[in-house]
């Protein structure tokens, strides 16, 4: 080589070596991992009935990510719901969660480090059922009854909070902990009086195995059970950006969950899950999928969660109170309504159960 040729060989290695040394570092591959506080039917890794099953059913947050081959998106169904996501988080095995009110609140009082992005599943509705041969017709007929609740989950404090409307305490009642499918065997054998549930109850009422005695549907709102989508706050704090694209995916399914000319399609897309679409049409008939599955975090939504933690003091269920100061962070879900041109489309509802301005 000549020496011109040779002194710009080095001129171009040294060039190399001074671009590698500015150039940005490349990005750590992250395994995003979500958790759900409930699993299909036959332990289907995939869910029904809110807008976070519907982001899971249909790969939101998975598409969010869609050409970065450093990010993973990795799901984890939980038979033992909520409380077993709260064991999850706490052994460092999730960044989010799809949980309900009950146990993220026992998480929290337990030192759970979490924040809540969106509402999920809020508005959602418990149902009672009884064996066919019955003859329990509604709450104050429970008394003394053997009746079927899987603790520390969010259907515990929504029949807590039932009671308590009817003037009935689980003092009068000889409470049961089982999770769905051994209360739905217990039911049909009429080993107990009665269970508290949703969609599973419903399904063995369409097949004459029980009958619903009571559903909030229709009651007062604030009877119902609430639920969400948190990330902890490690990860929050670790990877914003990445906490915002959830975020938005987890907003996308639920405007594609509201919207009533996806009705079909969205029961449909549920049914991944196990169970039937008849079940899941009943389970939304007479409501609008934009009032079940707002993500909105308003005024009815944090008054809820406040009520849930002192009543689940009340009830027994908590031994020390729970500060929920800064656990609501918005700041994600305004961001995605803003990004998304949504501000507006979902109702907000204030404390006293009633849609702001009516």
């Amino acid at each position: 080589m000549s020496r011109p040729a040779s002194l710009l060989a080095r001129l171009a290695a040294a060039g190399g070596l001074l671009l590698a040394a500015f150039a940005p570092a490349a990005a750590e591959p992250v395994t995003i991992r979500i958790g759900y506080a409930a699993i299909g039917v036959d332990n289907r890794p995939y869910a029904e009935g809110t807008s976070a099953a519907t982001a899971r059913a249909g790969n939101y947050v998975e598409d969010a990510f869609a050409g970065n081959p450093d990010i993973k998106v990795e799901w984890y169904f939980f038979k033992g719901a909520g409380p077993a996501v709260n064991e999850a988080i706490a052994n460092g095995q999730l960044d989010f969660a799809y949980q309900g009110d009950l146990p993220s609140i026992i998480g929290r009082a337990n030192g759970l480090k979490t924040k809540l992005l969106l509402a999920s599943g809020a508005h959602k509705p418990t149902y009672i059922a009884a064996p066919l041969n019955s003859t329990l017709t509604g709450i104050k007929d429970l008394k003394g009854r053997k009746v079927a609740v899987q603790l520390g989950t969010n259907n515990h404090l929504a029949f807590a909070k039932i009671l308590k409307a009817y003037g009935v305490s689980e003092r009068d009642l000889q409470i049961v902990n089982m999770d769905s499918a051994s209360a739905n065997a217990a039911l049909a054998s009429g080993d107990i009086d009665a269970a508290v549930g949703d969609t599973t109850l419903i399904t063995l009422a369409e097949k004459k195995i029980a009958k619903i005695v009571y559903t909030t549907k229709g009651d007062d709102p604030r009877l119902g059970r609430y639920a969400h989508v948190l990330v902890t706050e490690a990860f929050e704090k670790a990877h914003p950006d990445l906490t915002q694209k959830v975020t938005t995916a987890f907003v996308k399914a639920a405007h594609w969950s509201s919207e009533e000319p996806n009705r079909e399609a969205l029961i449909a897309l549920w049914g991944k899950s196990g169970t039937s679409t008849s079940v899941l049409a009943e389970f939304f008939s007479g409501e609008t999928l934009k009032y079940r599955n707002t993500p909105l975090i308003d005024d009815l939504f944090i008054d809820q969660y406040k009520q849930a933690a002192a009543q689940s003091k009340a009830f027994g269920l908590l031994r020390r109170d729970v500060d929920l100061t800064g656990w609501f962070d918005t700041s994600y879900l305004n961001a995605a309504l803003k990004e998304l041109k949504l501000e507006g489309y979902w109702t907000p509802y204030g404390a006293d159960g009633k849609p702001l301005g009516s």
